[in-house]
């Protein structure tokens, strides 16, 4: 497995593994692996004849009352994961922008909902190191995990829209045993907490079968859900509601639900917050 520093470094990497007949599966991360992120390394190992892995802790998707400091950096672990997958290279920068750079790719709009609203320039942040990283690596096929759903819908319409040359692979959310979806902010919850946040699949599982049961009306989808969420409240709720999975606008809630969804949730423990997902319907077709 190599470790490779520079954009210059990846980009010969992958050209060489190219110009010998090889599919390039790539994985972008910010380390601090988990389950979920092998499984994606898996995703990309099946699909691709090389793959490779960044890990970048990328400052420009911080919102501003968010710390960037303390975002976990475990390389050690990470590259024992890496190697335990079969890796082939990893690329960790230490530095994807210069002091003066200005150019973002933004997509309009977008901002304004949901986590764009509420992280000031995270969706600005994700697009134009997501953008650097793509033309960088080169890659034939690039995976993302449903976890994070928007970023997933924000990187399936870059690619469609700047015609980028990569397959988007969308891989399930990895889950914990009792449900929780497996992430890198899980370490920081008490064990009060923990046990606690179980509601937040537990609530989307109950909209989902709503809707399987033949639910169209997006409000009593919802309804079904937020009774579950009353049971056992998180802290507070920032969202638990239903997307479009093209525009990521947010769905009326009196119209009538009649082609695919994805419900969203974002709530707070204490000072960690976390985020879950399902979908209704073949969002990612």
């Amino acid at each position: 497995m190599e470790i490779l520093r520079t954009a210059g470094e990846f980009r010969a990497w992958s050209r060489k593994t190219r110009l010998a007949g090889q599919r390039h599966g790539f994985v972008p991360t910010m380390g601090a692996l988990h389950e979920g992120h092998a499984s994606l390394l898996r995703e990309a190992k099946r699909r691709a004849d090389v793959v490779s892995l960044s890990i970048y802790v990328n400052p420009t998707q911080f919102g501003p009352s968010e710390d960037f400091q303390k975002y976990p950096r475990t390389w050690e672990a990470d590259v024992a994961t890496a190697e335990r997958e079969g890796v082939d290279a990893i690329f960790a920068p230490q530095t994807l922008y210069t002091p003066d750079s200005i150019t973002q790719v933004v997509l309009p709009g977008w901002n304004a909902v949901l986590e764009g609203e509420i992280r000031p320039g995270h969706f600005d942040g994700v697009a134009t190191v997501v953008a650097k990283l793509f033309h960088i690596a080169e890659c034939d096929l690039a995976v993302f995990g449903q976890k994070d759903a928007q970023q997933a819908l924000l990187v399936r319409r870059m690619i469609r829209d700047l015609d980028l040359p990569v397959d988007l692979v969308v891989a399930p959310t990895i889950r914990e045993e009792d449900g929780l979806a497996m992430s890198s902010r899980n370490r920081y919850l008490s064990s009060e907490d923990r046990s606690r946040s179980v509601v937040l699949s537990r609530a989307l599982g109950a909209s989902v079968d709503a809707w399987k049961g033949g639910e169209t009306s997006p409000e009593k989808i919802l309804a079904a859900g937020w009774r579950v969420l009353g049971g056992t409240p998180p802290d507070s709720v920032d969202y638990f509601t239903l997307l479009d999975p093209d525009s990521l606008a947010v769905l009326d809630a009196r119209a009538t639900l009649e082609g695919p969804a994805i419900l969203v949730v974002a709530a707070r423990y204490g000072s960690t917050r976390l985020l879950d997902n399902a979908v209704l319907g073949n969002v990612w077709a």
